[in-house]
């Protein structure tokens, strides 16, 4: 029981104390599960007040409880009507009164806020991975004071309470500081703390009132490297014994071992791109095993692949996109391992796949003949031994655990190779979906069952070989991470399930930026929140949830798309003339007020005469009078037939004047669409009174036309909208969504925040623990041409390159007067740089990146290649995995080299582990034995731009 109001003689007192400096308007409250505590309201829950203490700020709050009272509670940062400003990140904290306490006396709660930088370290990706090999630590016996010694008005029992997630096995943490109780700075006389769980540590003694003010450190005792304390300054505990009330129990919440921070490095590869001995013409799942085996003895703990969810829309090399998922759950059967489906393969099946390895052993993925061949030979074992699968144990438990996804997948391939297409809106009765209708395909009375079981098959050998990885990467301390696609082909088997989900009359994409000048154009359909929202987001936490079962981290693809997506609509087929959702539009009243009345004028296409005489020359009056109509005179319209740019293409194919401009066909089609995007506001669809702004307006003829005044009001107006009046809508808008991705599982996340970053976007993730993305090419600050990796802050990932531009080597390559300035600014020297990117090169690039302060360095392998001049004989343009600019890109890349022959050159794995132990970052620690520490790591290493000494606070 919990007693309110008045103090209760049979009551026991608790206080509540934590530092935090607030700004005017703000204040701190405690919610919790109790009923003094607001049940979990926010609006009810414990009001703190403010006390100045010494230079600290602390805010205290005051409640009364029985015996037996124990409660879960967080802090929240409020406004003056209670609404949540920020909240405290990670799990709940736990209280329970301790033993002994007695009726009438008083509980002080000392806490720390708990920080999202702190809570990272609690994810998989370090609890079981990189700190567990695949175990949680068991909680040990503990040793707590039940009652104090004989002199009761003498002392205070304190109980010291530590998070200690870094942890390798065979640690001890010990509290060690100026009184006897503590050891008196003797390590080894110090406070031994017991492990209660969740890295959580905690110790009791009773220390006499005449000790205090007592200062005291946290320290580590390994079989390695003995005691070591952690940095920062001492820390300090001093009681008020002067006061009427002063404590009779202290309850430290420490927060988490202060150390230097930790730094991990890794290596990016595509899987479609392994190569390995084994493998049948692209990587394969079980190959990650080789990859675990390259990353530890090139001292990585990371293995970062590209999404690998089946993309088998179109049936053809298409479908090589990774990022167009078929089904957000379903495994891509192009990573299967054939020759593993069974024991007891028959020698022409092992013949014929000795035969495909041959054929399809080449420079790089063959998409079509690969999955054909996989799926010819997988059908052929499934024949021979479906009963003996099916009927299993192992499979009825996977069935079990996977159906609510697995059937409607099934049913959806049968489907679409029944009707030949992926577009389900050409099924007929099948076209709208049911749970009925899929009982019945699914049942086993139906004549197409068998088909149905393939595909459960298929998936339950994904399944198996892909658990068999992660189960290898996990105890051998290397984190698989994944990648989480922004979007779903339009035609999946998630638009046919949860068509309430998505806006199917819309594309996304993203608004010109490094990668693309116009612009891109995704193809998939936007989310409808709203809808999301009325389940609390459940199928994005059954994605996670997937997920979790084989990656431990994850990258979030275009984060900034749950700030706000660019909406495009589905007759475009560029990305330029789209518009921010959500976003708050520009009305027409606020136009009006401004002085602007035409708005057909500023929303229609603007087509003159001498445009289209500049643009088409002698062909303009062709094109006038296939594609437009002239209005009044000297003034063009676009027709009805071809007003939209997926008209303008059917139009160009079609038209009787084709032969007229069948050679100049693509540079026509890119006039017309820049005709057709020749507009300054475009009008919202749904709405005719709210416009937005186009996309580099003032880039328009249409605007260089117009009169001074309006020029002016329009270039405030399309400031205002694209850096100004989103944010506090953006801000919300994210703070909605990524919690719930990040609570639905504990891998750990990172963001990909490259383009054109709102200025809201790096506080969010900031607040919530998520780790960015570096490339040094695509600086987020606009006054630097390169970015500099030794003042990247540590919640980063940083990287040379990506999957989305050219290589290391190929950038270099690129542009020569680039080539020069980077090699006079960022190297630092005026000689004559070399014209490729040479091991010296290499060395210098990769190195920054090491020793850069960001948590991760991962590194593309092509880029650790390059570190050997053997490796990098072949042109550096076939080492491109992706071309943004092209939405119809070929995903074909495979490394040119196997795997088993990386492991086996020694001068290359010694190459990059010196970069890894000069550097600093940790190594994975193999069965206790580890072949480098974090010892490395000296004040050289700055934490968010500032160096860290020893006397400084690091979280």
């Amino acid at each position: 029981m919990v007693i309110s109001g008045k103090k209760s003689l049979s009551a026991v007192t608790l206080i509540f104390k934590l530092p935090y400096y607030t700004q005017w308007g703000q204040s701190l409250l405690i919610s919790g599960s109790e009923p003094v505590l607001g049940n979990w309201n926010v609006k009810k829950g414990l009001a703190l007040s403010p006390i100045h203490q010494g230079d600290e700020l602390v805010w205290c709050g005051k409640i009364a409880v029985a015996n037996g009272f124990k409660c879960e509670y967080s802090y929240y940062l409020v406004d003056d009507n209670r609404n949540i400003l920020r909240w405290e990140v990670g799990k709940k904290r736990k209280f329970e009164l301790p033993e002994g306490v007695e009726v009438g006396e008083l509980v002080e709660i000392h806490d720390l806020w708990k920080t999202a930088s702190e809570d990272l370290f609690l994810r998989s990706a370090f609890r079981t991975v990189i700190f567990g090999a695949g175990k949680d630590l068991e909680p040990g016996v503990s040793s707590f004071v039940s009652q104090k010694n004989t002199d009761q008005q003498g002392s205070v029992l304190v109980q010291f309470t530590i998070n200690c997630p870094i942890l390798e096995d065979g640690t001890s943490v010990y509290v060690t500081g100026s009184t006897s109780e503590l050891g008196q700075w003797r390590n080894q006389d110090g406070l031994k703390l017991f492990h209660v769980g969740d890295s959580i540590w905690k110790a009791e003694c009773v220390i006499r009132k005449t000790e205090f003010p007592i200062k005291y450190k946290y320290c580590k005792n390994d079989k390695v490297r003995g005691f070591s304390l952690e940095v920062g300054p001492m820390r300090e505990l001093a009681i008020d014994f002067t006061s009427q009330s002063p404590p009779n129990h202290l309850i430290l919440s420490d927060g988490s071992f202060r150390e230097l921070p930790w730094r991990g490095s890794g290596v990016a590869i595509p899987m479609f791109s392994v190569r390995s001995e084994d493998d049948l013409g692209v990587g394969e799942f079980l190959d990650l095993k080789l990859l675990v085996d390259l990353a530890v003895k090139s001292g990585f703990h990371l293995v970062q692949l590209l999404p690998v969810n089946d993309t088998s829309v179109h049936g053809m090399w298409w479908d090589s996109y990774p990022y167009s998922s078929l089904s957000v759950f379903a495994l891509h059967p192009l990573y299967l391992r054939v020759q593993a489906l069974s024991t007891n393969l028959p020698e022409e099946i092992k013949k014929e796949i000795l035969s495909e390895k041959d054929r399809l052993d080449r420079k790089d993925v063959d998409y079509e003949a690969t999955m054909a061949a996989k799926l010819s030979i997988a059908k052929k074992i499934f024949n021979q031994e479906k009963d003996k699968i099916l009927d299993s144990s192992s499979f009825l438990q996977f069935f079990s655990e996977n159906e609510l996804w697995l059937k409607p997948y099934a049913a959806f391939c049968f489907l679409r190779d029944f009707f030949e297409t992926s577009d389900h809106t050409q099924w007929g009765r099948f076209s709208v979906f049911s749970k009925e209708k899929l009982e019945k395909l699914v049942s086993k009375d139906s004549l197409h069952y068998g088909n149905i079981c393939f595909h459960y098959y298929i998936q339950y050998h994904l399944h198996l070989q892909l658990s068999e990885a992660a189960t290898y990467a996990r105890k051998n301390r290397v984190v698989l991470k994944g990648d989480l696609p922004i979007g779903v082909d339009r035609n999946s088997v998630d638009t046919w399930v949860y068509p309430n989900l998505f806006r199917m009359n819309t594309s996304t994409g993203a608004p010109p930026d490094y990668f693309d000048k116009n612009g891109q154009n995704w193809g998939f359909p936007t989310y409808n929140w709203e809808e999301m929202s009325k389940d609390n987001y459940a199928w994005w936490r059954a994605r996670l949830t997937q997920m979790s079962k084989y990656f431990s981290a994850y990258r979030i693809d275009h984060i900034l798309g749950f700030f706000r997506i660019w909406e495009l609509p589905d007759h475009a087929l560029t990305g330029l003339v789209g518009k921010f959702r959500p976003s708050i539009p520009l009305s027409q009243d606020e136009l009006e007020m401004e002085g602007l009345w035409d708005f057909n004028r500023l929303s229609r296409p603007y087509l003159r005469q001498e445009i289209l005489q500049e643009k088409f020359g002698s062909l303009w009056t062709v094109i006038a009078s296939t594609f437009l109509n002239e209005y009044q005179k000297l003034c063009y319209e676009f027709r009805e037939d071809c007003n939209t740019e997926k008209k303008i293409v059917e139009k160009l194919k079609t038209s009787p004047e084709k032969p007229l401009w069948t050679e100049k066909e693509e540079k026509i089609r890119k006039d017309l669409f820049d005709l057709l995007q020749n507009i300054i506001l475009i009008r919202d669809p749904e709405d005719a009174r709210k416009f937005y702004p186009r996309f580099n307006l003032e880039d328009t003829s249409s605007f260089k036309d117009l009169d001074e005044h309006s020029k002016n009001v329009l270039k405030r107006l399309y400031y205002d909208y694209y850096f100004c009046r989103q944010e506090n809508l953006w801000r919300q808008n994210a703070l909605k969504t990524l919690p719930v991705l990040l609570n639905s599982s504990d891998m750990l996340a990172c963001g990909e925040d490259l383009g054109l970053i709102p200025a809201c976007v790096h506080p969010v993730m900031q607040e919530l623990g998520l780790i960015g993305l570096r490339i040094q090419r695509m600086p987020s600050e606009p006054d630097l041409e390169f970015g500099i990796p030794s003042q990247y802050s540590y919640m980063t990932v940083c990287a040379p390159s990506c999957h989305d531009c050219s290589t290391m080597r190929a950038w270099w390559e690129e542009d020569e007067e680039r080539r020069w300035r980077y090699y006079k600014n960022v190297i630092g020297s005026d000689e004559v740089p070399p014209s490729h990117c040479d091991p010296d090169i290499a060395h210098f690039i990769l190195q920054q990146h090491f020793e850069a302060p960001s948590m991760w360095a991962i590194f593309p392998l092509q880029d650790l290649l390059a570190l050997k001049g053997e490796y990098t004989t072949h042109p550096a343009a076939e080492e491109t995995i992706n071309d943004p600019t092209n939405p119809k890109h070929y995903w074909r890349y495979r490394v040119h080299v196997t795997v088993e022959s990386l492991l086996s050159d020694e001068d290359l794995m010694m190459a990059i582990k010196d970069l890894v132990t000069s550097s600093g970052r940790s190594f994975p620690m193999i069965e206790g034995v580890s072949t480098s520490d974090n010892s490395k790591l000296t004040s050289k290493f700055p934490l968010n731009g500032t160096e860290v000494k020893e006397n400084t606070t690091v979280a």
